[in-house]
């Protein structure tokens, strides 16, 4: 009998689904019950993994985006009249190898944890010390920061004495402001390790390494571009 194409398409349609259900009809039932039933909480939960996952990404971003356009403001303003050097202070190379530091400890953490099976107390406890460590290291930088604005303070240099002045206290502050949103995850990650020993998210973790990480590799170009242009 002749059929429409529409009718065609139809049907053709009807016969996939019927065999996309029935194949995913034996799958299920091939599965334990207990499986079964863990089947759907499992689905959403490797949801919520890659929607953290891609926040942390596109969040970094928004950041790189900001600290680049107050570079291509620097690099306009350094081309006027009133451009001088400013001396940094010493200390800020004291809290470079100690932000640097503090990554190589949460590196450390990440690989305790990655090492050991999960629910492990023994690897939980390695984590929560390296944790620790880089929640104290963290602090020193933020620390260290502060001594260096009151370093320049003490020369007489505040945010509004000079243009180099203005862009090294503006870039410093708002690296040392996402520093202090890091210190606040890891002060929550250090209390769920000492804490709970073996329940926590793994994801909450690693993004909190990337972020880490990356906040050592941004201050690392700030100082860098501090150094030559400022």
């Amino acid at each position: 009998m002749y059929l429409a194409p529409r009718e065609k398409a139809r049907e053709l349609t009807s016969d996939m689904s019927s065999m996309i259900a029935t194949t995913a009809s034996s799958q299920t039932s091939a599965l334990s019950p207990s499986q079964r039933a863990a089947a759907p909480a499992a689905l959403v939960y490797g949801a919520q993994e890659r929607a953290s996952s891609s926040g942390i990404w596109v969040g970094l971003f928004a950041i790189a985006m900001s600290f680049a356009a107050f570079t291509s403001a620097l690099f306009v303003r350094e081309g006027t009249a009133d451009w001088s050097h400013l001396g940094l202070p010493a200390v800020l190379y004291f809290n470079t190898s100690v932000l640097l530091a503090s990554s190589a400890t949460l590196e450390g953490a990440r690989r305790a944890l990655a090492a050991s099976p999960m629910g492990n107390v023994e690897g939980t406890r390695k984590a929560s010390a390296w944790v620790t460590n880089t929640l104290l290291l963290g602090l020193a930088f933020c620390v260290g920061q502060f001594h260096a604005w009151q370093d320049l303070r003490a020369e007489g240099i505040y945010l509004a004495t000079n243009p180099n002045s203005s862009f090294f206290y503006l870039l410093t502050f708002l690296h040392a402001l996402h520093v202090m949103v890091g210190i606040l995850v890891l002060v929550y990650l250090a209390g769920r390790l000492w804490v709970s020993q073996t329940t926590f998210r793994r994801s909450l973790f690693d993004n909190t390494a990337i972020y880490w990480h990356f906040m050592g590799v941004l201050w690392v170009y700030l100082f860098l571009l501090c150094r030559t242009k400022l």
